[in-house]
């Protein structure tokens, strides 16, 4: 009898086959050429900490050995700096893989999850791949809204509420106090998932003060973005033991690399390098502004390490200017949804990458307005 082929279920087999961004990589497949200037995927162009590059050169002569299935070393770190204990980390492969063992865990087909629309869309995915419904709130004035995200939740009897703070893609962001404001209007038996991707670039005060025993809540963190570890791929969550525990139900016990968990620890060991790397984010998200307003655009407030910059129009305009961008060389991306999508959002760069954008970018907005 021929083979037909695997039987997927049905929630699979009415998924499309799509992923949540098409990467640099693929981009510069079609169209033939790289880059002159990556200033699209929300990385550290100023890489990681030199400790954390011998430490992971070092490990590789160790890789025949499986990692350390419990990332031990680098979760008492966590644990001695972050004043939690160890039973209130998990670390995996960063933020995306473990918002996947999340959904995982809480979602099953026709559960509802709140969030924003427009919001990180990678975690929407993992809701569709688990047969999860997603209840979407607008964005008010370029933030999410954590009180409106409350009382859809309480509407719908969310499983989960999802919260970046600082915002992807819009870079806005909340002083702590909201956010614990809002987490006392979280219903019953709702987890609120509290994504602090960008937390090491924002102001003192964004982050809420939230006792990591409290089972309301889970924060993720990661050592992509200020770290500059974007491909080791390390991520860890904060929360109570017992949601902690749980994930050993469901995640790839060695799923993060030895050469990833050397990395991180020596990254989390040296502050002096991550200091700098604030420091230099900063000064490119003011040069990002400087170049946009040169050029009449406007350039919202950031707490992250890019800059949404306000093309003036509709979206279709944004992505003619997106696209004469890239026809420049320069790789850029745009919010997900109206209203955000008025916009580009050009992630923090070298100084010469930035001399790059500032002379391409006339040029790509007099293609767009032709």
């Amino acid at each position: 009898m021929p083979m037909t082929g695997p039987r997927y279920p049905d929630l699979i087999a009415r998924l499309p086959a799509t992923v949540p961004f098409v990467g640099p990589e693929v981009q510069e497949r079609m169209r033939g050429a790289p880059f002159r200037a990556r200033l699209g995927a929300n990385e550290s162009v100023f890489g990681p900490s030199p400790k954390a590059i011998e430490a992971m050169r070092a490990e590789a002569a160790e890789a025949w050995k499986y990692p350390d299935s419990k990332s031990q070393d680098l979760m008492q770190a966590l644990s001695a700096q972050l004043g939690v204990g160890m039973e209130n980390i998990i670390v995996g492969e960063g933020i995306d893989g473990l918002l996947g063992n999340l959904v995982r865990l809480l979602v099953a087909p026709g559960d509802p999850v709140v969030t924003s629309d427009g919001a990180y869309p990678t975690f929407n995915y993992h809701v569709a791949g688990f047969g999860g419904v997603l209840h979407k709130v607008p964005f008010k004035d370029d933030h999410e809204e954590p009180e409106a995200l409350m009382a859809t939740a309480r509407e719908v009897g969310a499983k989960i509420v999802y919260l970046s703070n600082p915002d992807n893609p819009m870079g806005s962001w909340h002083p702590g106090e909201r956010i614990e404001a809002a987490l006392d209007a979280l219903p019953d038996c709702t987890l609120l998932v509290l994504d602090e991707a960008y937390i090491e670039f924002a102001p003192d005060g964004t982050a809420p003060r939230i006792d990591a025993d409290d089972p309301r809540v889970i924060r993720f963190r990661t050592f992509s973005k200020a770290h500059g570890l974007a491909g080791a791929r390390v991520g860890y969550g904060i929360a109570a033991p017992d949601l902690i525990q749980s994930f050993d139900k469901v995640r790839n016990h060695f799923g993060m690399s030895r050469v990833s968990q050397a990395g991180a620890l020596a990254a989390l060991n040296d502050p002096g390098w991550l200091a700098d790397v604030v420091a230099r984010t900063a000064q490119a998200r003011e040069r990002i502004a400087q170049i946009a307003r040169e050029n009449g655009l406007t350039p919202l407030p950031s707490a992250t390490n890019f800059v949404t910059v306000d093309c003036g129009r509709d979206a279709g305009f944004a992505r003619a200017v997106l696209e004469a961008l890239a026809d420049e060389g320069v790789f850029v991306r745009m919010p997900f949804a109206a209203p955000g999508n008025r916009a580009i959002r050009i992630g923090a760069g070298t100084p010469a990458d930035l001399d790059i954008l500032a002379d391409a970018l006339p040029r790509a907005l007099d293609a767009a307005r032709g």
